[in-house]
């Protein structure tokens, strides 16, 4: 069991790729805090892991408020002596709109949750793992923090931003033994983003954004998942400061 008796602490995990990930990494043997601020989707998810004999518990947090990440972060050094993977994957969308027309309230909304709740949770983690001596550190990022995405100019600079972030504190603590690494994902099949829900409102904008990829398909939940369970390993204990694209070739 890879991370058997490792301390996982996972935001944005009540659903998605997060919720995959909290389940994928109790598999391997670790034990898992689930953050989220919908509640009753986080309970849901470590009751799921738990009734399978795993080991999890909820907090609920805001990572565009630092308070909270703060707290998250020592509630979950409290509960578990320690954090050996920090995975800040709580993130949002926005709106759809070209540069002129997007709604500054949402760019700033965007930015807070995506931007600042990156780095409100790298700043908490910090200190305890270099406190511990080591430690692991991803943060989601996406295809749109490596390029462009039309009507997206919040998210874009938002993810732009995570990958930025995750290159200078690689660079800031490898001498201290910590890794800290982005990933990328494409467009990957989640309740958020539901190909057949797209056709429906939308139709046809499945297909073009499918025939932009290499390799003509969207994502899986479990290939995001593998990548993290990956960069989380001792296998990548050499690799920091990456941005690494798990997208079907689409930024080749």
């Amino acid at each position: 069991m890879e991370f058997k008796n490792k301390v996982v602490l996972i935001t944005g995990a009540a659903s998605g790729i997060g919720k995959a990930a909290a389940i994928a990494f109790v598999k391997e043997g670790a034990k898992v805090l689930v953050s989220d601020r919908n509640s009753n989707a986080g309970e849901a998810t470590v009751t799921e892991i738990t009734s399978q004999g795993g080991t999890a518990a909820f907090l609920q947090a805001d990572v565009a408020v630092f308070a909270e990440v703060e707290q998250l972060v020592q509630q979950t050094v409290d509960r578990y002596g320690k954090i050996d993977i920090a995975i800040n994957n709580a993130g949002i969308a926005g709106h759809s709109a070209k540069t002129a027309d997007y709604p500054i309230d949402d760019f700033e909304k965007v930015m807070q949750v995506n931007t600042a709740g990156v780095f409100y949770g790298m700043k908490a983690q910090l200190p305890q793992m270099v406190k511990q001596g080591k430690g692991v550190i991803i943060n989601t990022a996406s295809i749109a923090g490596l390029k462009g995405l039309p009507n997206s100019i919040a998210y874009t600079a938002s993810k732009h931003a995570v990958v930025g972030m995750t290159k200078t504190t690689a660079m800031e603590y490898g001498k201290q033994n910590i890794r800290v690494n982005a990933i990328c994902p494409v467009f990957t099949v989640t309740p958020l983003f539901n190909p057949d829900t797209i056709e429906k409102m939308a139709p046809g904008i499945p297909e073009k954004l499918k025939a932009n990829v290499p390799m003509k398909r969207f994502a899986e939940v479990q290939e995001q998942v593998d990548a993290m369970l990956w960069l989380a390993s001792d296998k990548a204990s050499f690799v920091t400061g990456v941005a690494f694209p798990v997208d079907g070739g689409l930024t080749a």
